[in-house]
């Protein structure tokens, strides 16, 4: 009986995690109209995401001074992993800024792809390796094989839909696997998008 309840708890437990991860990861997949917008309206396309990220960081300095603001305090609650609690939730602040240093320093199509390997190279990682994820990888917190398997195929994708080259792709798709399987923490965020992009660039 005491099993069959210990069972239960961790079933919730593991039912609860993997609604956070999947809610999380759903803005990181969200990101992936923002070239869209830049192509559309570049201007201000990135004020907007300055306001965004200035407004969220107001938020979330008055959430820990015990002010509750509607709907954003909400987000973040539903949102924040465990180890957040009580904290300042990084996330979507290094997400906004990889972003927009992203779009200012690099050409529009390696912007593209940087941010389509963080939307979804890294947002599908996370989701698959919380899903199915059985065999970590040594030395990167946690990372799952088929995480990072999942990163490679969805950044592949991504970037052939981008410039139709198989083999620029592939590499692309490799490099996004092994930076995103390094422990970096909220701050994979702004280093995907930049350097992906970046790496891109060289290889095309």
């Amino acid at each position: 009986m005491q099993n069959s309840i210990q069972y239960g708890i961790y079933l919730r437990q593991k039912a609860n995690s993997i609604a956070k991860e999947l809610f999380r990861k759903s803005i990181h997949i969200c990101s992936s109209f923002v070239p869209l917008f830049l192509g559309l309206a570049y201007y201000p396309t990135l004020w907007l995401l300055v306001f965004a990220l200035a407004g969220y960081s107001l938020c979330e300095f008055l959430r820990l001074k015990g002010v509750t603001i509607p709907l954003v305090s909400k987000i973040t609650e539903v949102a924040a992993r465990k180890r957040d609690e009580n904290r300042f939730v990084l996330g979507p602040v290094t997400l906004v800024i990889g972003i927009i240093i992203a779009a200012l320093l690099l050409p529009p199509e390696c912007a593209k792809v940087g941010i389509f390997a963080l939307a979804f190279g890294d947002g599908l990682a996370s989701l698959s390796g919380k899903l199915i994820g059985k065999i970590t990888i040594p030395g990167s917190h946690g990372k799952t094989v088929a995480g990072s398997l999942t990163c490679f195929l969805a950044v592949y994708i991504a970037t052939f839909c981008c410039c139709q080259n198989c083999y620029v792709s592939l590499l692309t798709g490799c490099a996004a696997m092994i930076l995103e399987m390094l422990p970096l923490s909220d701050f994979d965020n702004v280093l995907i998008p930049v350097t992906i992009g970046l790496f891109f660039g060289i290889v095309s």
